[in-house]
């Protein structure tokens, strides 16, 4: 098995089993845009552990984006919700370090998608002119240290260890 076919099960995991297929789910389950789908999607969100201030900012979002926009299909609504959801992941006030240095404390349940988020979010802002220091503190997995020092290499930013 190659290493694209290794990210493609990865992510087919990620995309089958996690949050991605509860939000498709519950969104193919309503056929008119509703405060009950918008509660549902906010229950998913949280239930996914993305937190509830988050969670409540991108279904405000949401809702703000669709009455604005005019969208009036379900179906629309799930490509607005990744749109709205990559800007909290990417964009701009979601993600002020304004310190220097600034410390970002990512945290969660097993199986989520951390460590491979750390090592996107370091080699981005690695992209983007910042110094870079990755800090393995997820001691009680096996092979997480490893597995974070891949994507350290990767990025090419050092990693703090024991």
């Amino acid at each position: 098995m190659g290493l694209f076919d290794k990210f493609r099960k990865g992510l087919r995991k990620t995309r089958d089993e996690g949050m991605v297929k509860q939000i498709n789910e519950t969104i193919e389950s309503h056929e008119k845009i509703t405060d009950e789908l918008f509660e549902e999607l906010e229950e998913v969100l949280i239930m996914g552990d993305v937190g509830f201030p988050t969670a409540e900012r991108v279904i405000n979002d949401l809702k703000e984006k669709i009455a604005n926009d005019n969208i009036t299909s379900v179906a629309q609504v799930r490509e607005t919700l990744k749109d709205i959801v990559a800007g909290v992941v990417w964009g701009g006030s979601y993600l002020a370090l304004r310190t220097k240095p600034s410390i970002i404390l990512v945290i969660g349940v097993n199986g989520v998608g951390k460590t491979t988020t750390i090592g996107k979010l370091a080699m981005r802002l690695k992209s983007m002119g910042r110094s870079v220091v990755l800090g393995a503190a997820d001691t009680f997995r096996a092979g997480a240290i490893e597995q974070l020092q891949v994507w350290a290499d990767r990025a090419g930013v050092p990693l703090v260890k024991h």
